[in-house]
């Protein structure tokens, strides 16, 4: 850890605060895993590394598909040794197993869903390569990945139901800063960024943003650590801050966005960043996350929630507003196993 001297002090400083701002049941081994990682194998390779992929680098291929690599390979291998012949069959399970239809599937919805005639501009968005990723698709010689994919999508929810595009925009849990990156190409006119979490994703989010926006154009934890109250409006385009540091935060906010961090956490931890949220003022609210609550449950042997939060506890936990859209299709996504992925969108009742 020492060879991130940042982390290392956003850790500590963590490790003062309260347990609400503390990793949840779901991510208490997982972050420790994931500082080791980034030690041995180098913050600029996060996006190909084993446990980010695992946690917050989502991939439409292995491991988010349920086959590993190795599984992967020898079911190409045998289809490819017992059907030499059979080309199309052998290039449609090589496009299922590395994810491909599936992410052109999303981008076939995306280009259907968006107004190109309105910001945010989602139409000529391409994502950067920071990170080293191991996954990434290239459709009409735009790249993209499934966490921009997953972003675009609710994004061109939003843009149905908003007249003016959101300037300033808040979001908890944010990865590794994708929606920033594509916020900051989206032809928004003094568009802000906050990404508020906990150490180590907060802390790989600002170097990915660091690396994709410039330095110069993101405020980073070791720049807003000591102050007493952090001005919304005096930010720069992206600021990370860490999670306890949304009490700090003074101003009003446009646009409230959280995909699929909040199902990893508890409850009281979730009802906590949504009262600030609330505190702040925020005009809309956009979630994405599973209906029926994470899946599994923490056990000794199992990395999950103590309790699973359902998308009506959102609702319920958010009294000032009303809800304005709930999908599953097209924007969002069920499992295999009959989960759904949901998108909620609120606004805040006058």
């Amino acid at each position: 850890m020492n060879k991130y001297p940042e982390l290392t002090l956003a850790i500590e400083d963590m490790q003062a605060q309260a347990s609400i701002y503390q990793p949840s049941a779901f991510w208490s081994e997982a972050s420790d895993q994931i500082v080791k990682e980034i030690g041995d194998g180098g913050i600029e390779n996060f996006r190909s590394l084993q446990k980010p992929l695992g946690f917050f680098v989502p991939t439409y291929g292995s491991p988010a598909n349920g086959f590993s690599v190795e599984q992967s390979k020898a079911l190409n291998h045998w289809f490819e040794s017992h059907y030499a012949s059979a080309k199309k069959p052998i290039l449609a399970l090589d496009q299922f197993l590395s994810g491909y239809s599936a992410a052109l599937s999303d981008y076939r919805v995306l280009l259907a869903a968006d107004n190109i005639n309105k910001p945010p501009y989602l139409h000529t968005f391409s994502e950067s390569t920071v990170g080293n990723p191991i996954e990434h698709w290239e459709f009409n010689e735009r790249k993209f990945s499934r966490s921009s994919l997953n972003y675009a999508l609710g994004l061109a929810l939003l843009k149905k139901h908003l007249a003016d595009a959101p300037r300033t925009v808040l979001e908890i849990g944010g990865g590794f800063g994708t929606l920033g990156e594509i916020l900051s190409q989206s032809g928004i006119h003094d568009m802000r960024y906050i990404d508020v979490d906990i150490p180590p994703t907060s802390f790989i989010a600002q170097y990915y943003l660091s690396e994709v926006l410039g330095k110069q154009n993101v405020a980073t934890f070791a720049q807003t650590r000591t102050s007493d109250s952090i001005d919304i409006n005096a930010l720069p385009k992206a600021s990370v801050l860490a999670s306890w540091q949304i009490e700090k935060l003074k101003g009003k906010v446009d646009l409230f966005v959280n995909f699929i961090s909040f199902q990893e956490m508890e409850p009281h931890i979730v009802s906590n960043y949504l009262r600030h949220v609330s505190r702040l003022e925020t005009s809309w609210i956009l979630l994405r996350n599973m209906r029926e609550g994470k899946q599994v449950r923490k056990s000794p042997n199992e990395v999950g929630v103590e309790t699973p939060i359902l998308s009506d506890d959102y609702l319920s936990m958010l009294p000032e507003y009303e809800l304005i859209e709930r999908n599953v299709f097209p924007y969002g996504y069920r499992t295999v196993d009959g989960y759904h992925s949901e998108l909620l969108l609120l606004r805040r009742m006058v």
